[in-house]
């Protein structure tokens, strides 16, 4: 389906539109060359904050899709630039629960991660997906938020991360509720449906909202990204959501196109 021509930039979330786990969906590698062909601009964009930008640009060189680092946004990413934003000085400290990833991006921008000891002072709690979460990385968030007085900052609040043979498995946001619960304290959210990672894009590029089309399998992260900042939005079926889940949604709410795969683009 061809796409208006005043659209210069695709957004493309990768797990459940690229790929599932460590297998190429059908159809994404001709999908992307045919936008760059297109001589639109080309992003990726993901929630998952495990991964560095360079780990994603490999991942994507596997399964036959070029890319480089300035093209790949994380929500790992995205918290670092908002904490290097916020506290452009440095010397900022911050107990994390989340994976090589998220320590990298921070470690980055000058944020020293660091393990909460009771009297400590710590400036933030940064929760995203941990595949080795234990009660310890748990009790260390509470007693940084509660007692430590951190900020509690989300990378992003999935429930769920798309698994192969259409099965899920427990998101970041399973653990941010987790946290949430046990201080009462709600975090700060930085990636999708947040606008912060679009907003990146959309500076980088001096584009506004509607030059842009966000691809995607979740309605309520990638399509209600777009529906948030006014861009135009494509669910893709080989992920998350469903189209009659699509279909049940207010009219203002829906994605722009829905498609069974990528050769549709």
């Amino acid at each position: 389906m061809s796409i208006p021509s005043s659209v210069r930039i695709v957004v493309f979330d990768m797990d459940g539109v690229l790929w599932s786990m460590d297998d190429p969906i059908p159809h994404a590698s001709e999908a992307l060359e045919r936008c760059r062909l297109s001589g639109r601009a080309v992003y990726f964009l993901t929630n998952n904050s495990s991964k560095t930008r360079d780990d994603y640009v490999a991942k994507l060189a596997r399964f036959g899709i070029r890319s480089n680092v300035d093209e790949v946004v994380t929500s790992a990413q995205a918290t670092a630039q908002w904490l290097k934003a916020r506290n452009p000085a440095g010397n900022r400290r911050a107990v994390i629960i989340g994976e090589e990833g998220l320590r990298r991006e921070l470690e980055a921008v000058g944020v020293q991660v660091v393990n909460y000891r009771e009297g400590d002072t710590v400036d933030y709690v940064v929760v995203g997906w941990d595949r080795s979460l234990t009660y310890d990385k748990l009790a260390q968030a509470h007693g940084a938020i509660v007692r430590g007085g951190a900020l509690f900052v989300a990378t992003n609040r999935d429930a769920t991360y798309p698994f192969e043979g259409g099965r899920t498995l427990p998101g970041g946001g399973s653990i941010v509720a987790a946290v949430a619960t046990s201080t009462g304290i709600e975090p700060i959210t930085i990636g999708k449906p947040e606008q912060y990672t679009m907003q990146m894009i959309l500076d980088r590029e001096h584009a506004a909202p509607e030059e842009c089309l966000v691809v995607g399998d979740r309605l309520d992260t990638d399509i209600a990204l777009a529906v948030r900042t006014g861009a135009l939005s494509a669910l893709v079926l080989t992920g998350v959501s469903t189209e009659a889940e699509a279909r049940g949604l207010p009219p203002d709410q829906q994605p722009t196109y829905i498609w069974p795969n990528l050769s549709h683009l």
